[in-house]
């Protein structure tokens, strides 16, 4: 007979990194770009899915307020996240570097949704480690409004008009809107 186990239980069982038979990593997909289909055109800022079940925008491109600095030199600020999955907030749970200091939660889960980050493809825990602190605080608060509201705009008023409008906190370089 099998019994029911808790998500708690779950975590405890599985293991710390990487892919293992009848894990995490086998029962869900693995996670990756989604492609959008839809019309020619439509930015990363599309509207919401339509009623006729177009799939919802799944990745937003951003530009780091200082950049992501390589071994060579080179400068990457120009980017792309994409939605976090559930598994995507469960594995960093179970990571060892978290257990050890939960602070590092942040780091791995940026690095689990960060698609590109200039030429780079591979993004890794140990390239947002080597970020600067102002582009981590960009993105985790890039994460939280895109998992949480789903796009990058945030509705502002003109403190000297009382104007309303929107900017988009994904683009543009610092101080502009």
């Amino acid at each position: 007979m099998r019994r029911k186990i808790g998500l708690d239980e779950l975590l405890e069982r599985a293991p710390a990194q990487g892919p293992a038979p009848g894990g995490l990593q086998g029962t869900v997909p693995g996670a990756g770009t989604v492609p959008v289909p839809g019309p020619q055109g439509a930015g990363p800022h599309a509207g919401p899915a339509s009623p006729r079940g177009r799939a919802p925008h799944t990745e937003f491109e951003f530009e780091l307020p200082l950049g992501y600095v390589d071994d060579e030199g080179t400068v990457h600020r120009h980017g792309a996240m994409r939605l976090a999955t559930a598994r995507d907030e469960l594995m960093p749970q179970i990571d060892l570097r978290v257990k050890e200091n939960p602070a590092y939660l942040g780091v791995v889960l940026l690095s689990h949704v960060i698609t590109r980050l200039g030429d780079v493809t591979d993004v890794h825990a140990g390239i947002v480690e080597r970020m600067y602190a102002t582009d981590v605080a960009f993105l985790q608060d890039l994460y939280q409004r895109i998992n949480s509201e789903g796009h990058t705009r945030a509705a502002v008023t003109c403190p000297h008009c009382d104007g309303a409008f929107e900017v988009d906190l994904a683009g543009g370089r610092l101080g502009e809107s």
